[in-house]
This record gives C-alpha cells, sequence and structure tokens, in this order.
C-alpha cells in the first residue's frame, strides 16, 4: 500500500506545449514550464562556458544543465527566456507522441529536482498520457521511472479520463484543445473508446503561428525581447535600439516570437459567433495591444479570424506564409465537425448521453466565444432528438490543466491506491505488465 497520508503521489502531465507537475491533492500544479528544450552542441558549448561564466553566475544554479554526447541542454522557463549563441530550442513531442525520450527524461528530471525538489524514489508517479499512446511508448516510460528514477509505484491514466474525472463524470465527450493538436476522444464509464477519437493538427501553436504569418504579411515586426534595447529619455518615453547578435539561431527566434504572439492571441482574439468571412468583419472596431520594443498594434480583423481557423480550416489558405500548410488542410475538418464524427463512431445507446455531456479542456478552449459558438454549431448540426450541452469550466486555470486537476484528484482517492502498478510487480512481470494494470 503506497497511498498513507504521509507520502503524496506526484501527478506528471507532460504536454506538447507545457509540462505540469506537482503533488496529487492539490487543486493546481506546483510546477509548470514550457515542454521545450535548448541544446547547445558540444563544440559551440566550450567556447561558450567562458563567456557565460560571468554572466550566469547566479543563474546557473537553477540550471539542469547535462553533458550529453557533447550537448549542452537548458530546461525550464528561466533558462529558455536567456539568449545564448547557438542555441536550438527543441521539442521532444511529435503529433502529441515523444519522439526522443532523452529530452523528456531532462524535462521530467527538471520538474523533480529543480521545480518540485524531491527524490521520486520517494513518491509513486502518475503520468497522463494521450489516448492514442502506442504500448512501445507505454513501456517506455514504465521502464525510464522505475529504472532511472527508481520510483515505487506508477499508474499512466489518460488525458481524457482525467479531464472527465476533474468534473465528476464517468462519461462524456472531452474536446481537449491542446498546443500542437485538437483530440476528441470519448470516455465511457471511466474508460476511452479508442475507435471513435479524432484528432487534428490544429491547435493553439498553428493558430499562434497564424497569427504570426498574418501580422508580419501587414508589415509588424515582432522584435523578441533580446533583439533591442530600451533607454528612457524622458519620464515615461522611450527610445528603442536595434541589438545586433548574429549567432541567435532561428528556432529560438521564433520560440521567442511565439511566446509574444501566444500572448497577443490569449488577450485579444476571439471565436465570431457566425462564419469568418472578409466582407462582414472588414469595418470591425480595432483592438491594441502593446509589443514589448513600446509599438502599438491595432488588431482588427485577425482577432476573429485566427481563432475561426479551428472551425473552418480552409481559412489558413487565405493567410499570407501558411502556403507550406496548404496540402494538409483539405484533409482536417472544423471543430463542430469533428465531434459529430466521433459521436458517430460510438454505440447508438450511449450517443445521446455524449451530445449532452462535451467538455471543453486544454490551454486553446480557454479562446473567448468558443464554448459558446461550438455549442450553436453543434445545435445546426445534430440530429433534433439530441441535446447537445457543452460544458466548461468558467475558471480558465481549470479549463488549462484539466488534465493535472483531474490526475490529482484520481491519485489521492484512498479506492486508487490498490491500482497502483508496483515496482515489485515490475520486477516480476516486466513493462509489458502495464497494459494490464493501466487499461
Amino acid at each position: 500500500m503506497y497511498g498513507g497520508d504521509e507520502v503524496s503521489a506526484i501527478v506528471v502531465d507532460l504536454g506538447s506545449h507545457t509540462c505540469k507537475a506537482g503533488y496529487a491533492g492539490e487543486d493546481a500544479p506546483k510546477a509548470v514550464f514550457p515542454s521545450v528544450i535548448g541544446a547547445v552542441d558540444g563544440v559551440e558549448a566550450m567556447d561558450m562556458d567562458v563567456d557565460s561564466t560571468k554572466a550566469n553566475s547566479e543563474d546557473s544554479k537553477t540550471e539542469s544543465e547535462k553533458e550529453k554526447g557533447k550537448r549542452k541542454l537548458y530546461v525550464g522557463s528561466q533558462a529558455l527566456s536567456y539568449r545564448r549563441d547557438h542555441m536550438e530550442v527543441l521539442s521532444p513531442i511529435k503529433d502529441g507522441i515523444v519522439s526522443d525520450w532523452d529530452l523528456v527524461d531532462n524535462i521530467w528530471e527538471h520538474a523533480f529536482r529543480s521545480c518540485l525538489m524531491i527524490d521520486p524514489k520517494e513518491h509513486p508517479m502518475l503520468l497522463a498520457e494521450p489516448p492514442l499512446n502506442s504500448q512501445q511508448q507505454r513501456e517506455k516510460a514504465a521502464e525510464l521511472m522505475f529504472e532511472k528514477y527508481k520510483v515505487p509505484a506508477l499508474f499512466m491514466a489518460k488525458n481524457p479520463v482525467l479531464t472527465s474525472f476533474a468534473t465528476g463524470r464517468a462519461t462524456s465527450l472531452v474536446v481537449d484543445c491542446g498546443g500542437g493538436s485538437t483530440t476528441i476522444s470519448p470516455v465511457h464509464d471511466g474508460y476511452v473508446l479508442q475507435k471513435a477519437v479524432v484528432s487534428s493538427p490544429l491547435g493553439g501553436e498553428f493558430l499562434t503561428d497564424c497569427l504570426l504569418k498574418s501580422l508580419e504579411s501587414k508589415g509588424i515586426k515582432i522584435k523578441p525581447r533580446y533583439s533591442f534595447k530600451r533607454k528612457e529619455i524622458r519620464a515615461g518615453e522611450f527610445q528603442v535600439e536595434d541589438v545586433d547578435i548574429p549567432d541567435t539561431k532561428e528556432s529560438y527566434k521564433l520560440f521567442c516570437q511565439r511566446m509574444i504572439v501566444g500572448d497577443i492571441k490569449d488577450s485579444i482574439c476571439r471565436v465570431p459567433d457566425t462564419p469568418y468571412d472578409d466582407k462582414s468583419y472588414s469595418n470591425i472596431p480595432t483592438t491594441s495591444y502593446e509589443l514589448p520594443d513600446g509599438q502599438t498594434l491595432e488588431i482588427g480583423a485577425d482577432r476573429f479570424k485566427v481563432p475561426d481557423v479551428m472551425f473552418n480550416p480552409s481559412i489558413v489558405q487565405t493567410i499570407p506564409g501558411m502556403e507550406k500548410y496548404a496540402d494538409m488542410i483539405p484533409s482536417v475538418r472544423g471543430l463542430p465537425h469533428m465531434v459529430m464524427e466521433s459521436i458517430n463512431k460510438c454505440d447508438v445507446d450511449i450517443r445521446r448521453e455524449l451530445y449532452s455531456s462535451i467538455l471543453l479542456a486544454g490551454g486553446t478552449s480557454s479562446m473567448q466565444q468558443l464554448k459558446e459558438r461550438l455549442e450553436k454549431d453543434l445545435v445546426e448540426e445534430s440530429p433534433h432528438s439530441a441535446r447537445v450541452k457543452v460544458l466548461a469550466s468558467g475558471n480558465t486555470t481549470e479549463r488549462r490543466f484539466s488534465v493535472w486537476i483531474g490526475g490529482s484528484i484520481l491519485a489521492s482517492l484512498g479506492s486508487f491506491q490498490q491500482m497502483w502498478f508496483s515496482k515489485s510487480e515490475y520486477e516480476e512481470h516486466g513493462a509489458s505488465y502495464i497494459q494490464r494494470k493501466c487499461p
């Protein structure tokens, strides 16, 4: 039995955009940081150490720096916000599935040692995983957890199930709009119906890219924080000077621009009530937003156009600079159609129940008016006998962290404690036993 009152479990939800980690039983994750890693290759890392020891003396204590095959890795929002020469920004996750375990290992290490300050040997771990995770992915995760971190017990739960638990339901249709993708999964009695899971690559980061390209096409330059200095000439008046830094990698520049544009998106974008078209939104009042370098943007139609991509992906073709996605777009459907498709793949008996409990989760779902628009579109499209109800927590923190919160609830239940996959079972049956323990 691991449950006792003394040792609380650790819940980790590694998403495509952010990693959330914290103690079970709490209402929000303690550690939230980007799930990307800055990497500097060996040769440059050697030269860099000389320069950066001066700049980083107070900073270096917080970073988990690893000499991994001569490349230096920087994890966490603090380490990533400091610009380094030749630093590439790498993501361990492609299309919601882990592609680089070495990076994931570093992210976990950072979460446990630097953020939560715990020794993983002493805490059971609950890991959230995407609904379409393959068997070898799960076994690899179990192996890493038991062999490297020596955890006493482990459980892997599917994202949609945890979201469902967070709202206190056992049956629901979970619409998870994350950073890298949008996934729609029906959950019935606490199990995901695998055959009816529908996903699309349109997530928060895709929308951020649309907005970035759209602003650039209008001649607006998004300057990352590191590329300028601000001098105060008179009180409240600033002069901006550009700083020339040739060794910055493109991926790091893009990472910094996405941070800024992501904030613009979160603060002013909203989903239009009716499908977007240029005519009706051409003379919409603009909203202003001040960039870090002091220039003020006036954003009009774009604040409606970009979010509408979720509902009508073909709009992407009208955004200059997004041509590389042209061949992908015809196969991608809008949100309401994906919901309908997922429900129609389910058994007839549970369709009504799914229609009446559609849950919104994930960071992108807290976009203004998304819930109202989705409900309106589904009411028009769905069969008349169905009562459509889209549920979303009014609290944006809860929507962003719904998976983590569900994990926190699950891992702290007394009745759950017999479900853990323990270290002794792992040693007896091997990693493949996780399929039996965590359906």
